[in-house]
């Protein structure tokens, strides 16, 4: 059972967003949000509060997938939905 896991810079609504569409995949055994190991601290300059600070949030999907063939549409459906909504994602072996 493939598992995807992305990472998502955007707002909450997009994130739910996205949770929501996912569920609505065939195939798809399991959407989990994951909680942010290190929530006070980004790579970025976020966490210092500099003006380059785009306001995004950061949140980490889960998704298990019954075969490979679902988990390439998840992969697809996650970058079309991300693309209209103007997140970004990103697919990740580990959090």
């Amino acid at each position: 059972m493939p598992t995807i896991r992305i990472r998502m810079t955007g707002s909450r609504n997009d994130a739910d967003t996205l949770l929501t569409v996912l569920h609505g995949i065939d195939g798809i055994e399991h959407v989990e949000e994951i909680d942010d190991p290190a929530p006070s601290l980004r790579d970025d300059s976020s966490s210092s509060d500099l003006i380059d600070d785009n306001r995004g949030e950061l949140f980490l999907i889960e998704v298990r997938a019954a075969d490979h063939l679902h988990a390439d549409a998840v992969r697809a459906v996650t970058e079309l939905e991300s693309s209209q909504l103007g997140a970004v994602v990103e697919f990740v072996d580990e959090f």
